[in-house]
């Protein structure tokens, strides 16, 4: 199953890689290189198909806890101040994406779309300190049942030219489904409660709407 941001690039993937082996077929009489070229040429569409992929996952609802918006590694656990909506201190928790990783972004809670804004800026590296300040971005606050409010923000990397946001203010969100997209590698933070349990670490990988990043303590 093929993400929807996917399938126009996927067509003319497969259109290049297409018109690619016939050429190579055609005019190259060297067997080694014509192989050669058909295995990159594999290998090419195979990263594109890879990348653009979009698995099932199986998401338990629960109200008190936060799962993370997407798959990869979590590269920053710390408090910090959060200038842009809460203007106060937040607990921060970011996960990065390499460009192998499923690059959906999931509603890490339930509840109303409170805020969502786009920011266009630089494409820093995902891991750069700055990256959350500086790069295209997005911000998106979802505030759940019990007026409990997370903000989660999609971060363009050095490969991604494209951040895709569904979130839109007043929009229902449904805990693990589909609420962005972000094109070739980038991270998302999360900026949680000061009270929250943390239930990750360092470098632990995670999988976007199933790993619980956090849980409401006063849930």
């Amino acid at each position: 199953m093929f993400h929807k941001e996917g399938h126009k690039i996927i067509l003319l993937s497969l259109i290049f890689v297409i018109a690619s082996i016939l050429i190579v077929d055609h005019f190259i009489s060297n067997s080694w290189l014509q192989i050669s070229l058909f295995v990159i040429l594999g290998l090419f569409l195979f990263l594109i198909l890879q990348f653009f992929r979009n698995p099932k996952r199986n998401t338990t609802i629960n109200a008190s806890n936060i799962v993370s918006p997407v798959d990869g590694k979590v590269v920053v656990i710390e408090e910090v101040y959060e200038p842009e909506y809460f203007k106060d201190k937040r607990i921060q928790v970011s996960v990065f994406m390499s460009p192998i990783n499923v690059h959906v972004t999931r509603y890490p809670l339930s509840g109303k779309v409170a805020f969502s804004k786009y920011h266009p800026g630089k494409y820093l590296v995902a891991w750069h300190p700055k990256a959350s300040e500086e790069n295209e971005r997005t911000t998106v606050v979802v505030e759940n049942e019990n007026n409990i409010k997370v903000l989660y923000r999609q971060i363009a990397g050095a490969l991604a030219k494209r951040i895709v946001n569904y979130a839109k203010l007043n929009d229902t969100a449904i805990q693990g489904t589909d609420s962005g997209f972000i094109k070739f590698g980038s991270r998302v933070d999360l900026y949680l409660p000061l009270d929250s349990t943390i239930k990750v670490q360092l470098n632990q990988k995670v999988r976007g709407g199933e790993s619980i990043i956090a849980k409401m303590n006063d849930i």
